[in-house]
């Protein structure tokens, strides 16, 4: 396993990743500014044999150890004259739903991305960074890098690191470079593990992800976006108390990048492996939640 790095060397990488002001001291899209028209319509022609696979969790309504705080479904009407209608109410931040954190969910020491301040969010949403920023959708290459098939294991542990060293060595597994403007999806195998050994309680015993010396290589590679089967960090945190979440910290404040969490990547594993191919055109659309700081949302892969 590769060293730790220090207290230092970690806000040290904070600092050298940092994209405030890149495209603007007003700006509030981040990292998507690398998704060009071209970028687009070049990820459009991955789509060769119109394959769709989502890659998102069933919203679930029943509370466990992985969901505290369940969706909340309700029939408001059921009978005649001729419809049925219903309601939904949901908390999108979390392990349980599958999700996308606006560039306002995070904050270090008092600031979120390109610098504004926390006081931008409040009792009356988000005023700057929120999720609506997206409401055009997000359209790009995707690539997968599918880790347990590096370590050919079936699943990562709670707690278990991921390093740049297997970001390179899935790369050249899957024989695919991730490039600027791409959606990147980290798969940690979190869902077999859940399907092998039970739901566990993710907030206390922790997910695998991110170490945070794969910053430096994300924002080398000029990432759009990054998603992860669990949370993109590594949880528990190698760095706590100083760093709970690093990756956070590191793609949504200093970065730009809009992170995608609880993705469920498993059916894309064995779509990618029957085409031999781990890139595709990555489509997604959040709610256009004006003020707020995620979107619950549909990822689809169009290979």
């Amino acid at each position: 396993m590769p060293a730790r790095l220090s207290k230092e060397e970690v806000r040290a990488n904070f600092e050298k990743i940092k994209n405030w002001g890149r495209w603007g001291a007003e700006d509030q899209r981040g990292a998507l500014n690398f998704i060009t028209a071209a970028k687009r319509a070049a990820a459009a022609k991955l789509a060769k044999s119109g394959e769709i696979v989502s890659c998102a969790l069933p919203l679930a309504t029943k509370s466990g150890p992985d969901n505290p705080q369940p969706v909340q479904h309700m029939m408001l009407h059921v009978g005649p004259p001729v419809a049925s209608l219903d309601y939904f109410a949901i908390a999108p931040h979390g392990f349980a739903f599958t999700h996308l954190d606006a560039l306002c969910h995070v904050f270090w020491e008092g600031k979120m991305y390109n610098g504004f301040s926390a006081r931008k969010v409040g009792r009356f949403g988000a005023r700057k960074c929120a999720i609506d920023v997206t409401r055009d959708g997000i359209a790009t290459r995707g690539v997968l890098l599918d880790i347990p098939k590096v370590r050919q294991v079936d699943y990562l542990e709670p707690g278990d690191a991921i390093y740049p060293e297997e970001l390179d060595a899935a790369e050249k597994l899957h024989g695919v470079r991730v490039e600027e403007g791409d959606a990147l999806l980290i798969r940690t195998g979190r869902h077999v593990r859940a399907k092998a050994k039970g739901p566990w309680d993710a907030r206390r015993e922790g997910v695998p992800g991110l170490d945070a010396a794969c910053l430096p290589w994300l924002h080398e590679r000029r990432i759009a976006l990054l998603g992860c089967d669990a949370v993109s960090d590594c949880s528990p945190s190698h760095y706590a108390p100083d760093f709970e979440m690093p990756i956070h910290v590191g793609a949504l404040v200093m970065m730009g990048v809009h992170l995608l969490d609880n993705a469920d990547l498993d059916a894309l594993s064995a779509a990618c492996a029957k085409h031999g191919r781990y890139e595709f055109l990555f489509a997604m659309a959040p709610l256009i939640l004006e003020r707020g700081t995620a979107s619950p949302v549909n990822p689809l892969a169009i290979l």
